[in-house]
């Protein structure tokens, strides 16, 4: 079941893992395989949330997913959106950013390392809204309990995460052109560029989510129009499918998945460019993640026993916060990628623990309380 599940992303972790030596030695063998652990536990929501949703769809729509969205995921978000992002931001075409990282890769570094705070603040913003809007939203469990019940009570305040992602912002932007004049100027124009990449980012951030949001409630229109046309059908008496979303509900939800899919896939990408700025890597990386989220994806609508893990989601995005502070800090300050890399390891390992031993103290109490969680914590999902 496993292998049948997983064989096509063991396959492609193969031959990256092999390309990445043969590209760049152990070094790239080593960012390879920390981008695509990156990106598996940032997606790991991700493919819960696919999951719930591609259940309800017929086979068709399922191998539609399965197939045209992997295209999308790991061709279009993993491959393409970085060699547009480094080719929008290093002022270069598409074609010439790949064709610098292959034959001068000492001049495309060079050019990515001056585009580097613009991709941080647009990236590290992007990031921190996504960590923002989860740590201040009220949630049934709490992973560390004694932060995110304060924060869900100040989430309360509408805007806030806005407010808080801006006051970063300007005091990123504002260090930064203090520190470029204390050391001769020569990079205090890139202070205003600082301040309008993040402003991009949290931008792409909201038109994403505006996009996620109309897509849901469609969604959620054709649904309620199945279950009325359910409803019809057993009063007058005819056979009714429990069968699942067909039609426009389908092709909704199909729209819907894939808009989720590229909103998620965002942290990912911007994610691996404070690990590494090589076009090579990074789809090696992440092209090997997006494999595994689609299997993931896969095995949990066979089987759906991962949702017990429940505080894996509050992991991933306490990464997601910790990757926003370390783009907006490599504005200034280099980071090591393997240190970079490690703290989402860290913090997604941690969370598994964490979901671990709640599970083994719910069932040694008998589906008590779980530990520090409450009785209803203990008993509902993410």
């Amino acid at each position: 079941m496993v292998l049948k599940t997983f064989g096509w992303s063991f396959a492609v972790t193969a031959l990256g893992l092999v390309a990445a030596v043969f590209y760049g030695g152990w070094q790239a063998f080593g960012i390879v395989a920390i981008l695509s652990v990156l990106e598996i536990s940032l997606s790991f929501d991700n493919a819960v949330i696919n999951a719930g949703i591609l259940k309800k769809m017929s086979a068709f729509w399922q191998k539609i997913f399965l197939t045209i969205g992997v295209l999308i995921a790991v061709f279009g978000m993993r491959l393409v959106f970085p060699v547009v992002i480094v080719a929008v931001s290093a002022q270069l075409g598409p074609i010439e950013a790949v064709d610098l990282s292959f034959n001068d890769p000492e001049r495309y570094k060079e050019l990515v390392t001056d585009a580097h705070p613009s991709i941080a603040a647009f990236g590290g913003m992007f990031l921190l809204m996504i960590f923002l809007d989860f740590i201040f939203e009220d949630r049934d469990i709490k992973w560390l309990g004694w932060l995110e019940r304060p924060l869900a009570k100040l989430g309360k305040v509408d805007m806030l995460s806005v407010c808080v992602a801006l006051i970063i912002l300007m005091i990123t932007a504002m260090t930064f052109a203090t520190q470029a004049h204390q050391h001769g100027g020569g990079h205090a124009n890139k202070a205003e560029t600082v301040m309008l990449s993040g402003i991009a980012g949290l931008i792409t951030y909201l038109v994403v989510g505006g996009l996620s949001g109309f897509f849901e409630s469609k969604l959620e229109e054709e649904e309620e129009r199945e279950h009325e046309a359910e409803e019809e059908a057993r009063k007058a008496g005819k056979p009714v499918s429990g069968v699942v979303l067909a039609g426009k509900a389908a092709f909704f939800m199909f729209l819907y998945l894939e808009v989720l899919d590229a909103s998620f896939s965002f942290d990912g990408v911007i994610g691996a460019f404070a690990i590494t700025n090589e076009i090579v890597l990074m789809a090696l990386g992440l092209g090997i993640g997006a494999m595994y989220v689609r299997s993931l994806t896969i095995y949990l609508v066979r089987q759906g026993t991962l949702d017990d893990y429940v505080y894996l989601e509050h992991g991933a995005h306490y990464a997601i916060g910790a990757l926003s502070v370390i783009l907006l800090v490599t504005i200034q300050h280099e980071i090591n990628e393997l240190i970079t890399g490690s703290v989402g390891v860290i913090l997604i390992g941690w969370s598994f623990w964490s979901s671990v031993r709640r599970n083994k103290a719910a069932a040694a109490a008998g589906g008590g309380d779980g530990g520090s969680d409450s009785k209803a914590e203990v008993s509902s999902g993410v």
